[in-house]
């Protein structure tokens, strides 16, 4: 069982970048797929995820109208296609398959790692000014 992530790279304020992430040995069918990322000296925190079975997709507020993320099941791989990029959006990027996301808290919809059970490995992307 692996995700992939592919994408992330070094690119300058208002470019924009789409990263992917493959699965392998399961399918991404019937799983809540998400995007976290973590900037130095922060903790993780979840950007973007889709429920497919929900008919939910959640954008945390700082990337609203700039990244959308994608799925497409017959080839296994989740997008985020980021548009217009801060170098506030400089970050460890890691993509993640798991049964809920996004949670609803009674009021809002919310993300949490606690919620994804498999995990990719980390794309880097850097955002100069």
């Amino acid at each position: 069982v692996q995700l992939q992530a592919s994408g992330g790279g070094l690119v300058h304020a208002g470019d924009s970048l789409r990263l992917s992430c493959v699965a392998s040995g399961f399918s991404l069918e019937n799983f809540a797929l998400g995007w976290f990322r973590q900037a130095p000296g922060k903790e993780r925190e979840g950007v973007s995820c889709i429920s497919p079975s929900e008919g939910v997709t959640f954008y945390e507020d700082s990337v609203k109208g700039r990244f959308t993320i994608s799925s497409d099941i017959p080839e296994n791989t989740v997008y985020l296609q980021m548009s217009s990029l801060k170098p506030e959006d400089t970050a460890v990027y890691y993509c993640a398959a798991g049964v809920v996301c996004p949670y609803w808290s009674g009021r809002s919809y919310y993300m949490t790692a606690a919620g994804m059970r498999y995990w990719g490995n980390g794309t880097l992307v850097t955002v100069s000014s």
